[in-house]
C-alpha cells in the first residue's frame, strides 16, 4: 500500500486536463448556463416592456426544441409518409431527409445579438450611406390587435432594404425574415440565423421541402411571431413594385381558419435616390436573366473607392432613403369580404398598397421629369411642381428635400449628372447607353402616377 508509482508528467497533465474538463462540464458550465439564462431572461423582460410587440416565448425556444416541434409536427408526419409512398424510399429515409430540411430552416435567435449588435450596426450603415427619412404612417396602425400575428410586406429595391427595416421597427418587436440562398455564405449565415431570419430556397420543387417550409411558416404565424417577407421573390429588375409570388402567403392563408389568431399584413414601401445595385439590376434586366452576382474584386474595388473618398471629405452619401407604412389589412376582415378567397388576390390587393406606399424622393422626382421632356433646369422645376401636384392628389407620400422644391430639383439634378446618366450641354441630355438606368430611377415616380 506505500510502494510509490511513477507516473510520466505527460500521464499526469493529461489527467488534470480531463478533470479539469469533467468540473466544467459537470458543475461549472451547468451553473453559468443558469446564470447567463437567469440574467437574459431579466433582459428580455425589461426589453419587452419598451417593445410595442413583445418578443414571443416560441421565438425564445432553444433552436434544437424548434426543431424537434417542426420535425414531429403531425403536418410534417404525414408529408413524409406521402413522400414515402410517392418515391418509394423507406419512410425512416424520409423522415431523415424532413428534419435535415427543418434544421436548414429553423432559425436560432439571440436577443443580445439582435438588439445589442444588429440593429446599432444597421444604424450606422443606414446613416453613412443615405439621410434616412420614415415617410408616412398610416394611423390605422395604431389599432392593431396586440395579440394578431404582423407581417411587414415590402417591397424589394436593395439589399439595404433588411438594414433600413431592421432598426426602423426596432422599438416595435424583433422581425423574422425569410431569406435567399445568397445569404449562406459563412460567417454571414451565422449572424443572420442569430437574428432569426429563416434560409429557404426559391427555386426548390422538391414537394418534401415545400410542406415542411409551409408547416414553420404556419407555427410562426400561429405562435404570433412578427414576420417581414418581400413577395416580389427578388429585387426588382426596372425599379417598379412587382407582383407577389404567393409562396409564403399562400401558406398562410392555407393554415388560416376561425380559431386563428388574426394575421395583419403591414405594407411597407421602401423608396431610394439610388439603390446600390442599379448598375446590375438594370444590366441582368437587360438580359433578361435574374441570376446576378457582384465579382468580390467588384465589390472591394466599390468599397475602396467610397472609402477614399470618405477620407477626403468628397462622400456626401448616395442621397436619401425612405421608409413608408401604409394602411394594415387584416387578414379576417379581408377573407369576410372575399366570396373565394384565392391567394392571388390576397397577393394583388397587398402589392397594391405597397405600391402606393412607397415615398417619393428627388431623385427619381427629377429622372421622371426628364424622361418626359424637360431640357433645362426650368423646364425640370417646372415639371417636378406638376408631378408633385399629380402625387399629392393621387395621396402619394413625397419627401422634398429640405429647403423645398427649388433644393428638391439641384439635389436630384446634381445626383444624375455626378453620376454620368446625364449632362448638360447647352441643354440636359442622356448619356447614350444610360436611358435605362435613368427609367430605372423614374420608375417608381411613374408607376405611382399611373395606379388610380
Amino acid at each position: 500500500m506505500t510502494t510509490t508509482v511513477e507516473l510520466p508528467l505527460w500521464l499526469v497533465v493529461l489527467a488534470l486536463v480531463l478533470a479539469a474538463i469533467a468540473a466544467l462540464e459537470r458543475v461549472l458550465m451547468p451553473s453559468a448556463r443558469w446564470f447567463l439564462r437567469r440574467r437574459m431572461e431579466r433582459l428580455l423582460g425589461r426589453l419587452n416592456t419598451h417593445l410595442a410587440r413583445p418578443i414571443h416565448p416560441f421565438r425564445l425556444m432553444a433552436r434544437q426544441d424548434r426543431i424537434v416541434q417542426l420535425t414531429y409536427d403531425p403536418k410534417v408526419l404525414q408529408a413524409v409518409m406521402e413522400h414515402a409512398q410517392e418515391t418509394g424510399v423507406p419512410e425512416p429515409v424520409a423522415f431523415q431527409e424532413a428534419r435535415t430540411y427543418a434544421r436548414e430552416i429553423v432559425p436560432g435567435f439571440s436577443a443580445l445579438v439582435y438588439f445589442g449588435f444588429a440593429t446599432r450596426a444597421a444604424r450606422w450603415l443606414s446613416r453613412l450611406l443615405y439621410r434616412v427619412r420614415v415617410g408616412r404612417v398610416d394611423t390605422a396602425l395604431a389599432g392593431i390587435d396586440p395579440e394578431a400575428t404582423v407581417i411587414f410586406v415590402m417591397n424589394h429595391r436593395s439589399n439595404m432594404d433588411y438594414v433600413l427595416v431592421t432598426w426602423l421597427v426596432a422599438n416595435r418587436s424583433a422581425l423574422s425574415y425569410a431569406v435567399g440562398e445568397w445569404a449562406r455564405i459563412w460567417p454571414l449565415s451565422r449572424l443572420i440565423r442569430a437574428m432569426g431570419a429563416y434560409f429557404i430556397r426559391r427555386g426548390s420543387r422538391n414537394a418534401l421541402y415545400r410542406r415542411v417550409l409551409a408547416r414553420y411558416v404556419q407555427i410562426t404565424a400561429a405562435e404570433g411571431v412578427t414576420q417581414a417577407v418581400f413577395p416580389e421573390g427578388g429585387l426588382s429588375l426596372d425599379g417598379r413594385v412587382g407582383a407577389a409570388k404567393m409562396g409564403l402567403l399562400s401558406y398562410i392563408l392555407q393554415d388560416f381558419g376561425p380559431d386563428h389568431r388574426d394575421v395583419v399584413f403591414v405594407p411597407v414601401g421602401i423608396g431610394y435616390d439610388r439603390v446600390l445595385e442599379d448598375r446590375l439590376l438594370v444590366e441582368a434586366d437587360r438580359k433578361g436573366v435574374r441570376r446576378f452576382r457582384a465579382g468580390a474584386f467588384g465589390i472591394l474595388a466599390f468599397v475602396t473607392r467610397m472609402a477614399w473618398r470618405k477620407l477626403r471629405g468628397r462622400f456626401t452619401g448616395f442621397g436619401a432613403a425612405a421608409v413608408a407604412f401604409g394602411a394594415p389589412l387584416s387578414l379576417r376582415g379581408w377573407l369576410a369580404t372575399q366570396t373565394g378567397a384565392e391567394p392571388e388576390a390576397l397577393g394583388a390587393a397587398l402589392m397594391a398598397r405597397v405600391a402606393e406606399a412607397v415615398p417619393m424622393l428627388p431623385v427619381p422626382l427629377v429622372a421622371a421629369a426628364v424622361r418626359a421632356g424637360a431640357r433645362d433646369r426650368a423646364g425640370v422645376e417646372a415639371s417636378v411642381t406638376a408631378l408633385v401636384a399629380q402625387l399629392e392628389a393621387k395621396g402619394a407620400g413625397v419627401e422634398l428635400a429640405e429647403g423645398g422644391l427649388a433644393a428638391t430639383v439641384d439635389e436630384g439634378l446634381q445626383a444624375l449628372l455626378a453620376r454620368g446618366i446625364l449632362f448638360d450641354l447647352n441643354g440636359l441630355r442622356v448619356v447614350s447607353g444610360k436611358e435605362s438606368l435613368l427609367a430605372f430611377q423614374a420608375a417608381a415616380v411613374e408607376q405611382r402616377i399611373q395606379i388610380q
